[in-house]
């Protein structure tokens, strides 16, 4: 419905009431609605990792990061001539946790790790040859049976990420440091 379309009367009603019984029922406010990034939560998974990856060439090609495609599916971008799998997280609210997941051990050189909460964002620029060690949390295998094993994921608490990241960012100002002087 468009906002400046008239609402009938008892529909009006009806949206009133539950406006009055929503604090009853909800354990606070949504810090998603108003975030700037709580749309994409809405999006098919499929399309999310889409958004994360034009998000992530669209924030390097402001910051004056060479971006291109990747030539093929092993890589999602080539940032600044590097090899790059973006992967996304939005902000787990019960646990306060990002989960990177589908994660593989495919031909890329750095993986660009993006987390966002309501109102900040994460960022680490891992080289796979860092991130495919094993180390706590290390990446689990994120589904079951002999297939899932290629498919992994990172999990950890947002506020307090593990001490191996920290070379590696953990905002985006430092991701982009380490993006323009990689060798």
């Amino acid at each position: 419905m468009n906002p400046s379309q008239r609402v009938d009367d008892d529909v009006a009603l009806l949206m009133a009431l539950a406006e009055d019984l929503k604090p009853i029922y909800s354990d606070g406010e949504d810090p998603w609605a108003t975030s700037p990034f709580g749309w994409i939560k809405s999006r098919p998974s499929r399309q999310v990792g889409a958004i994360a990856e034009r998000l992530v060439a669209l924030w390097c090609v402001d910051k004056g990061i060479e971006v291109t495609r990747s030539p093929d599916s092993q890589a999602d971008l080539v940032l600044a001539g590097k090899r790059v799998e973006v992967k996304y997280s939005s902000l787990w609210t019960q646990n306060h946790i990002y989960k990177f997941q589908q994660i593989r051990d495919h031909n890329y050189d750095y993986c660009f790790c993006l987390g966002v909460s309501p109102f900040d964002a994460h960022a680490w620029y891992i080289p796979k040859a860092d991130l495919m060690v094993d180390k706590p949390p290390a990446l689990v295998p994120q589904h079951g049976g002999r297939q899932g094993r290629d498919t992994k994921w990172l999990s950890f608490a947002a506020d307090s990420p593990p001490d191996w990241l920290r070379p590696f960012g953990g905002t985006l100002a430092q991701v982009y440091g380490l993006i323009v002087h990689q060798t």
